[in-house]
Formats: C-alpha cells, sequence, structure tokens
C-alpha cells in the first residue's frame, strides 16, 4: 500500500463537505440547483439528514483518500493543483456531463455540479500537496 497521510486525507475531506456545504447553500448556487433538480424545500427536508450527510463525508474521505495514493507522498503544489483541478473538471465533470446529455438535464446544473466538483478536487490536491506524508522521500 502507497504512504499517504491520514491527517492530510482527513483534512481534504472536512474541507470537500464543508466547500459543498457552502457551495449548495442559499449563499452560493443552493436556490438555483434546487430549481434545476426541481427539489422543494420540503422534499429535501423529509430526507434522513445524518445518512446523506455521515455518507457524503464517508464518500469525501474515500475521494480524498484515492486521490492521495494517486498523487504520490510528496505531491509538488503545482501536481496537486493541476491533477485537482484537472480530475475535477475533465474526470468528474466529463464523466457527468456525458450522464447529463444522455438525461437532458440542464446546462445551468451542469455548471453547478461540475464547478463544485472542479473545486472540490482542486482543493483537495492542494491540501494533499502542502501536507505530505512525514519523512517519505
Amino acid at each position: 500500500m502507497p504512504e499517504f497521510n491520514v491527517w492530510a486525507v482527513l483534512c481534504a475531506a472536512l474541507a470537500s463537505f464543508v466547500l459543498g456545504g457552502l457551495w449548495y447553500s442559499p449563499l452560493l448556487f443552493g436556490k438555483a440547483w434546487q430549481r434545476e433538480t426541481g427539489l422543494t424545500d420540503e422534499r429535501l427536508a423529509g430526507g434522513n439528514m445524518a445518512l446523506i450527510f455521515g455518507l457524503s463525508f464517508v464518500l469525501s474521505l474515500l475521494a480524498a483518500w484515492v486521490f492521495a495514493l494517486f498523487l504520490g507522498p510528496r505531491p509538488p503544489l503545482a501536481l496537486g493543483l493541476g491533477a485537482g483541478a484537472a480530475a475535477g473538471l475533465f474526470w468528474v465533470s466529463g464523466s457527468f456531463g456525458i450522464n447529463y446529455l444522455f438525461e437532458r438535464k440542464s446546462l445551468k446544473l451542469f455548471a453547478i455540479n461540475a464547478g463544485y466538483h472542479t473545486l472540490q478536487f482542486t482543493v483537495i490536491g492542494l491540501i494533499l500537496a502542502l501536507w505530505p506524508v512525514p519523512g517519505a522521500a
């Protein structure tokens, strides 16, 4: 198993989770996202929020962990930022784009979700690059 910094992974996952909370809040894109998905406040409030938030954090943690394995123990800052932005924009957003085309989802919804995941992986890459594995060569 390649080396990784567990604290950096936890911090990156937490940053990703907090970013998502802010991104999809009424302060930024929450209301536009709701309109584009057709979700009402009542429907959003009706879900099992502990399960939704808990599993969302676990998924953020897994994304940060696998990205740490991908970057290696001492990624240069340019690699962390560049690979993060590329992963978010081209892998995640590109995959969403394929689905959204066939599902006939709006360009606005694509831009909201793609923007989040591009920034999410850029932040993950930044944290992993700034906080490398201690003692790694």
